[in-house]
């Protein structure tokens, strides 16, 4: 074989080990690339500063233990079934809850308990009502309940995401060691759980919606109100209660 044949076949040798070394070049590239492009949105959502949010005043609920409100031997129970992302669930509470309170449970007339309603609307709906739950064992149920519903956005949209629903709890004052194991033992999984059993058991399809319940000559009696209704509802619908409880 000739010198310059062994020089062209040198010559291409050359290229091609040229060519592979520019393609692992290019592939450990895209890889590299890939790998920053995914620990990017792994680990910029957790530190891009949180939205800012409201922190509204305490309105502190009569008697108020964990979810419920008012004197447990009150003649009257009102379960109310809610969502935080429900905006219908908000207006109720941002227009008719107090005055409800006001009325009927400060009195001792009625005894209101507040229930989920599981992941009606969503995965932030399940969170968000962890997140209350867990604050209740601080006794800060309500503080959490109305610093959520205060900010509510829209439906699943990161409203109610964990960094924010962490800065809540900053916001109220908890003990975040407490709160935070509270949060990743999933201790409330189990009543969310049964709070979306019991409404499915009592036909709610929609938030929110309020069960009355009482006893009349030892057979318990039921009235449902569904949605945001006003404070006139309520009242029409206790004071009916009560006249057939002879009060």
């Amino acid at each position: 074989m000739s010198e310059k044949e062994m020089s062209k076949r040198q010559m291409r040798r050359e290229q091609i080990r040229r060519k592979e070394q520019q393609s692992r070049l290019v592939m450990i590239s895209l890889v590299t690339l890939g790998a920053l492009l995914v620990a990017f949105f792994i680990i910029y959502p957790n530190l891009k500063p949180v939205a800012e949010f409201v922190t509204p005043a305490e309105s502190p609920r009569p008697n108020a233990s964990f979810n419920t409100a008012g004197d447990p031997e009150a003649p009257i129970t009102i379960t109310e079934y809610s969502d935080f992302q429900c905006p219908y669930c908000r207006i109720f509470f941002e227009n008719t809850e107090a005055l409800l309170m006001e009325k009927y449970v400060e009195p001792g007339t009625v005894y209101f308990v507040y229930k989920s309603v599981g992941a009606f609307i969503g995965p932030e709906s399940e969170a968000s009502a962890e997140a209350a739950y867990c604050a209740g064992d601080q006794d800060k149920f309500w503080a959490m309940h109305d610093i959520i519903f205060a900010n509510q956005t829209g439906e699943n949209v990161g409203a109610y995401e964990d960094r924010r629903l962490d800065a809540f709890a900053d916001a109220i004052g908890l003990d975040r060691t407490q709160y935070d194991e509270c949060i990743s033992s999933n201790k409330y999984s189990d009543l969310i759980a049964q709070d979306e059993k019991d409404a499915s058991a009592s036909g709610i399809q929609a938030t929110p919606s309020f069960i009355i319940t009482y006893e009349v000559n030892g057979e318990t009696q039921t009235r449902v109100i569904q949605g945001a209704q006003g404070i006139d509802v309520f009242t029409t619908e206790v004071e009916a209660a009560l006249a057939e409880l002879g009060q």
